[in-house]
């Protein structure tokens, strides 16, 4: 059997944000692994269309659950559902994010609460709540997405990065806590993805895509769940771009002004 494979329908994996992107290339990965899914995302149509394609594609059952994760209490809420109908979850993927590029100050107070709500507080009561319901029945796996940006605290990044960076931080410390239970934790932070995060056009993430300056969505989804089985804490999925931290962290303040001056007219 392949690295987490699974007798079909045996187990169920919750994937947020699970109708695009890199969400729906782990809700269809894991659906082929044999996995049914609790697909998580805001769009009700759209989230539905994916759960009846990957359904009649893979087999599994899929149940879906039109949610905004960005609430104070959406982490419990959406737990509490999860018993009220008797699913039982084995995997849980925490992908559901809102990228900013934009200053603080210019920046609304209802998005910096949203995002900090969604890449924070709710992604930590979700491990919270599920990895001790794993730990109850003998283990499981949580995957949390951050991102490359924790190593960029630029300007017109620093809500995005400082909130990536707590999630990455927050996921390796608390898999040390919870691995002796059988449960294992892993962030995994990718650099540019080829999806509609960034507010790229198609043509420009074809571009992207073809001078290996961004990944595409299947493979850092497949490199983020075969980190996760193999119990790492955390990953970077392409390791050119690893080679690239240490730069970025050492940029000096003249580069720093210049990137500033030149990517002013990007922020929105």
């Amino acid at each position: 059997m392949r690295r987490g494979e699974v007798a079909k329908g045996s187990r169920t994996a919750l994937v947020t944000s699970a109708s695009t992107g890199i969400g729906r290339c782990y809700a269809e990965q894991l659906a082929e692994l044999g996995y049914n899914l609790i697909s998580v995302s805001l769009s009700d149509p759209l989230l539905r269309e994916v759960a009846a394609d990957i359904e009649a594609r893979f087999g599994v059952s899929v149940a879906v659950a039109a949610r905004d994760l960005a609430t104070l209490d959406a982490a419990e809420e959406l737990f509490a559902w999860t018993k009220s109908q008797g699913f039982v979850i084995d995997v849980l993927i925490n992908n559901a994010g809102i990228f900013s590029f934009c200053d603080i100050c210019n920046t609304p107070i209802e998005r910096i609460r949203s995002i900090i709500l969604l890449h924070d507080m709710t992604n930590t009561l979700l491990c919270r709540l599920f990895a001790d319901d794993m730990a109850r029945r003998g283990g499981g796996h949580i995957l949390n997405m951050s991102s490359f940006s924790i190593w960029m605290p630029f300007p017109g990044l620093s809500l995005y990065s400082a909130s990536k960076a707590y999630l990455k931080s927050f996921s390796v410390a608390f898999s040390k806590e919870v691995r002796d239970m059988g449960v294992i934790v892993t962030a995994v932070c990718p650099a540019g993805i080829a999806t509609d995060l960034y507010g790229l056009t198609k043509y420009w993430q074809g571009i992207g895509l073809r001078i290996g300056v961004l990944m595409s969505p299947q493979s850092c989804a497949r490199r983020g769940l075969k980190a996760m089985w193999k119990g790492r804490r955390c990953v970077v999925p392409d390791w050119w771009n690893r080679l690239f931290i240490p730069l970025c962290l050492a940029l000096p303040p003249f580069a720093m002004r210049w990137l500033r001056s030149y990517t002013m007219k990007f922020q929105k």
